[in-house]
């Protein structure tokens, strides 16, 4: 269905469209802000931020989609790195928020990849992190489906897809504390503050 819709599309999944789900990022940050969007795929965020950020760094671990990201969506104030992020030298670098949109439930342990995070970056005042992962709650079927012991996820690269309990637990144990969320189409939404230095 994804691949019909894309097509249909002219090559951009209709989820963007209909979900809207990077404007919830940008509604979220502040002019002047120094942004992080780990794993930042073919820069569709990235390129969407810099509209308000003052800078975007767009960090993906996979080259071909860093390449990608390079030769459609370069702007003036955006940088794309090709690295780890939790092990990227970010030095001289001061960062005000950090963007998660659908990658921490790739991640198997993810309490230590947003610890490693938080450590690893020079922070400009408050640890503000944007985060959006899949439900696993979003209908009843997903449920049986696990109760069943047949694959329920929404991508098969997925360690886990989140209730707001699970979220919040796996948060609070990496020193993250949400400060507001919502739920759109079978998604969480949070805007968090990392309490830990």
């Amino acid at each position: 269905m994804g691949e019909f819709a894309t097509a249909a599309e002219g090559g951009l999944h209709p989820k963007h469209r209909i979900m809207k789900y990077k404007e919830w990022f940008l509604d979220h940050i502040e002019p002047g802000w120094v942004v992080i969007d780990v794993g930042c795929n073919t820069g569709l965020m990235p390129e969407l931020l810099s509209q308000k950020a003052m800078f975007v760094y767009g960090v993906e671990i996979e080259e071909r989609l860093v390449m990608e990201a390079k030769s459609k969506r370069q702007k003036p104030n955006v940088e794309y790195i090709c690295a780890d992020a939790t092990k990227y030298d970010f030095s001289g670098k001061t960062v005000d928020c950090v963007t998660l949109s659908n990658v921490i439930e790739h991640i198997e342990d993810r309490v230590g990849f947003l610890k490693a995070i938080i450590k690893n970056l020079r922070w400009n005042g408050d640890k503000r992190i944007l985060i959006r992962v899949p439900m696993i709650d979003r209908e009843w079927l997903v449920i049986y489906k696990k109760e069943l012991g047949i694959d329920y996820r929404l991508d098969p690269t997925h360690f886990t897809e989140y209730t707001l309990e699970q979220l919040m637990d796996e948060l609070s144990r990496a020193g993250i504390e949400i400060i507001e969320h919502s739920v759109k189409f079978g998604e969480i939404y949070a805007s968090c503050m990392a309490r830990l230095s």
